[in-house]
């Protein structure tokens, strides 16, 4: 089944990956559908932090991917495909000033648009199942700032309101084009993400427990490392380094 092929429209809900597992394990979801909601009560984002957004505002969804026979080496490059596919889809709509921020943040020029929470099912040494949780600001134009970090959302940008359920369908073909680039070139897709990369190139301000530097930001490996240059290549895995 194509993803988005199947949508749940959930009025209220604590959180769609939360749901979105339970219905896995329950055997009642399936390979490419989407749960989508226009409130999230308890909206999980990376590192234990909550996604907060408006209701009825912003593209809040999870997305069921079956992953019998791939690698769990290459789950970076499958969270990259994601990433990228949020990336396609939020540039058609905002232009060539969008990016991916390591590991798979959403910006417009230096202001978040957008993440990704990917959780996955494990048994033994099989990767079963993928929730990708995405969560897109659409038409929210309030913000609060004690918990927004320098937000933007479509609306900010282009003046106008769109259709939730139109865009999320939308959305979905460009995950859908991702995936297949998932499965049939793995390469070109860690080749796309680094072209995307938010401040590639440039010297960033980085934290390492008690250690705050600059480095050049060189890229990421295939392994989702961020790879920069202080005086020497250093390399760091997700939660390992904070940006200042």
């Amino acid at each position: 089944m194509k993803l988005g092929a199947d949508i749940v429209v959930l009025p209220t809900v604590d959180s769609t990956n939360i749901y979105a597992i339970q219905e896995v394990y329950a055997h009642m979801a399936s390979h490419g559908m989407v749960y989508f909601a226009m409130e999230q009560t308890a909206g999980k984002g990376q590192r234990g932090k909550h996604w907060l957004s408006a209701v009825g505002e912003n593209i809040m969804m999870s997305v069921v991917f079956s992953m019998d026979n791939r690698s769990l080496d290459s789950q970076f490059l499958f969270s990259s495909s994601i990433a990228l596919g949020c990336y396609d889809f939020y540039k058609f709509y905002a232009g060539d000033e969008v990016s991916v921020k390591w590991p798979n943040d959403i910006y417009w020029r230096d202001r978040k648009a957008g993440g990704i929470l990917i959780e996955n099912l494990i048994q033994g040494s099989e990767w079963k199942w993928a929730i990708a949780g995405i969560g897109l600001n659409i038409n929210q134009t309030r913000f609060d700032p004690a918990i927004s970090r320098n937000p933007v959302s479509l609306q900010q940008i282009r003046g106008e309101e769109f259709d939730l359920l139109g865009m999320t369908r939308q959305l979905c073909e460009f995950l859908e084009t991702r995936w297949l680039q998932y499965n049939q070139n793995q390469r070109s897709l860690l080749s796309d993400y680094n072209q995307v990369l938010f401040r590639k190139g440039e010297q960033i301000k980085l934290k390492k427990e008690n250690r705050a530097f600059e480095a050049r930001l060189d890229g990421v490996d295939e392994y989702g490392r961020l790879v920069i240059f202080t005086s020497m290549e250093e390399r760091f895995v997700h939660g390992e380094i904070e940006w200042q």
